[in-house]
């Protein structure tokens, strides 16, 4: 794909599994964008400089021509808005609402207590050993894709990838958690429509390249 040339910058850490669904949609669209690296077990998000690009000191940010945005669904809906090709929501409403429905499952309910500062307030406030903290995560993954198996598997419009057979904004958010699933040792394989999807993703260079070992700053 033909890179296009355009004032992106994006802040994001390799690890983050929010930077990893935008780092996927840039890909897609084939925006080149200058990384702006911000190592989060360092604190750097807690910086002044940092906190001046976004207040609630998270990753990812994208700036856009001098324009900031924070939370990574918004920043994908904003590119997908102005880099329209190719899509990453279909075009009829209630098509666009089960995209919406998956990604939401995943990013508000899932991703938000299995995240660095949910796992060191558990261990630092409540002085959770790390394996308490990792049951802690695999249980609310674990309920998270039961149900979004439910979502996909056997349904007529689920295709190679969530929706389709090209890939939309449920995917971009899906397999950045498969990604943190198979980082806490869980057995991807005991949900098949998931699985199947994840294989479809990395067959293409966009998902390859936005994983995190594929980043300049991972460890």
């Amino acid at each position: 794909m033909r890179e296009l040339e355009v004032s992106v910058t994006l802040y994001t850490y390799f690890r983050s599994s929010a930077a990893f669904r935008v780092r996927i949609a840039l890909e897609l669209k084939g925006l080149k964008h200058q990384d702006v690296y911000v190592h989060l077990r360092k604190n750097e998000q807690m910086s002044q400089a940092f906190r001046q690009v976004n207040p609630q000191g998270f990753v990812p940010s994208l700036v856009h021509d001098g324009q900031a945005i924070s939370q990574s669904l918004a920043i994908i809906e904003y590119l997908d808005e102005v880099f329209p090709d190719p899509p990453l929501l279909p075009n009829d409403p209630l098509s666009r609402a089960r995209v919406r429905q998956i990604a939401y499952a995943i990013a508000c309910d899932i991703h938000p207590i299995n995240n660095l500062r949910v796992r060191r307030f558990l261990m630092q406030e409540y002085k959770r050993s790390e394996a308490d903290v990792d049951d802690f995560m695999r249980h609310w993954i674990e309920q998270g894709f039961d149900a979004i198996e439910k979502m996909i598997g056997g349904h007529p419009q689920t295709g190679r990838f969530c929706h389709g057979d090209q890939p939309t904004v449920a995917d971009l958010c899906l397999i950045p958690q498969i990604a943190n699933a198979r980082a806490a040792n869980m057995d991807i394989d005991r949900w098949p429509a998931l699985s199947a999807i994840e294989r479809s993703a990395y067959e293409m260079p966009a998902f390859v390249a936005a994983q995190p070992k594929s980043q300049a700053d991972a460890e």
